[in-house]
């Protein structure tokens, strides 16, 4: 039997947000489907527009033109522009675990990422090392690399990248754990994705922050791939910092505001060292004076005025996280959407998996990117994404055999034309997401269809 908020979701999902139809995304599939909504799963990298969003940017539109700089201090709708920030912030730190004074929603992720490192990477003769996941988002890579050498460090030498065991995708809890107590003495910073954009892994955060802290060492996390996709206790795990964007599960739209937490145990011993009016007290800010009083916890890390438009365009997301109950049933229900199309995908006859010794030898060399074409063998995929539904979000990342060839440049332009959207990480990786907010058990069984039907035609191509 559905889980009783099953329904109810389905419904949500139907009437709150906009999905491109098959024509907006130019598939080529019959015209009595074109103006079906696609299956759209990619919002691991961008969720679609709720209409909600929709509304409240139209009205903030109007507003812009009716009251001009007025809209700072009167607005119809009860959205003072000078305190915009304050109609996300409560949601956000519900999704994330925290009090409202720990979650400033502002700037974006890896701006807010250097502004958390210049508090927390405090890095000194004997502890200077900051411990990350190997295939880290680049944009983590160049701001790890780039804090480390302005405090004088060779980053080859500060940044400690954990991969995985040879033959394996994903970093084992146990590895990361006994790392931290062997390095823990040289490490300043932990820091790792919440959930890894590549693999899909969800990190045992708990566990994590738990182990560095016992080391003495600062624990922050990237959470862009895990806000609005998995549950989360940052105050009470005791997580020192975090940041990240919206525009992923919380459908904020393109480039969105973002967002960051720093646990209220640094409130009275952290002054943001680089301040600007909006982390100035809100009592006085108007007033101008000449020097910075911050607002006390992670609000004081504002420096300008939030965009309003993007603020309200996340706005009207958060909304309906609200009204569906937030994380507890999204994921609930992103367990069942995610399990659904990993059991429609391994059904496939071209599902290689991973655990045999031919795939291990094809994964090996996938890694080490020895590959060589006149080994290679029929195409086919497998999941390199957790089996363990504990251990991963709602994405699934596929790897496409045989090794840097081109059958996953094939099968996605394939599911492309047949109106499935994921996204592509080359040279081998789909990625496919079923987000609980919008997509149905019937999205996941289209994408495996779609999926079966394109390595069919490859099939046939080569023959």
């Amino acid at each position: 039997m559905d889980p009783p908020d099953w329904t109810d979701l389905t419904v949500t999902l139907s009437r709150d947000f906009i999905i491109p139809s098959n024509r907006d995304i130019g598939a080529k599939i019959p015209e009595n489907f074109a103006d079906q909504r696609c299956t759209y799963l990619c919002g691991n990298s961008l969720g679609p527009l709720s209409k909600r969003s929709k509304t409240l940017l139209q009205e903030e539109l109007d507003v812009w033109g009716t009251r001009a700089v007025e809209g700072h201090f009167a607005h119809p709708y009860g959205r003072e522009w000078m305190n915009i920030a304050d109609t996300v912030t409560p949601l956000l730190a519900e999704l994330v675990g925290a009090s409202e004074k720990e979650v400033a929603c502002m700037g974006t992720l890896t701006a807010n990422l250097h502004l958390m490192m210049a508090e927390f990477y405090k890095p000194t003769a004997q502890r200077f090392k900051i411990l990350c996941e190997s295939r880290a988002f680049p944009s983590d890579q160049y701001a790890f690399a780039s804090q480390a050498r302005l405090h004088g460090y060779d980053p080859n030498e500060a940044i400690i990248e954990m991969w995985p065991r040879e033959g394996e995708f994903t970093l084992r809890e146990s590895d990361i754990i006994d790392l931290i107590a062997k390095e823990g003495s040289s490490i300043s910073l932990v820091i790792f994705s919440g959930v890894q954009y590549y693999t899909g892994q969800l990190f045992p955060m708990k566990a994590i922050t738990t182990a560095a802290k016992a080391q003495g060492c600062v624990c922050g996390w990237d959470l862009a791939h895990a806000i609005g996709n998995v549950s989360m206790a940052l105050h009470d795990w005791d997580v020192d910092f975090a940041v990240w964007c919206s525009y992923k599960y919380l459908n904020s739209g393109p480039g969105g505001i973002g967002g960051l937490f720093v646990h209220n145990k640094w409130e009275n011993s952290l002054l943001p060292q680089y301040a600007g009016w909006w982390g100035h007290d809100p009592a006085t800010r108007f007033a101008m004076p000449p020097r910075f009083s911050a607002i006390p916890g992670a609000q004081g890390f504002q420096q300008s005025n939030p965009s309003v438009l993007a603020t309200v365009s996340l706005l009207g997301s958060l909304q309906i996280f609200k009204e569906v109950g937030m994380m507890g049933p999204l994921r609930n229900r992103s367990l069942r959407l995610t399990s659904e199309l990993e059991m429609r995908l391994m059904k496939s006859r071209f599902y290689v998996p991973i655990n045999e010794a031919s795939a291990q030898f094809l994964l090996q060399d996938v890694m080490d990117g020895k590959a060589d074409a006149a080994e290679q063998g029929q195409p086919g995929f497998t999941i390199i994404t957790p089996r363990d539904p504990e251990s991963r979000g709602s994405q699934l990342s596929l790897l496409f055999l045989p090794p840097n060839s081109d059958v996953m440049d094939r099968v996605f332009n394939a599911l492309s034309a047949m109106g499935v959207v994921g996204d592509e990480r080359r040279p081998d990786v789909i990625r496919l997401t079923p987000a609980a907010l919008y997509n149905t058990l019937g999205d996941c069984e289209r994408a495996a269809s779609c999926l079966e039907e394109a390595f069919e035609g490859l099939t046939k191509a080569s023959l």
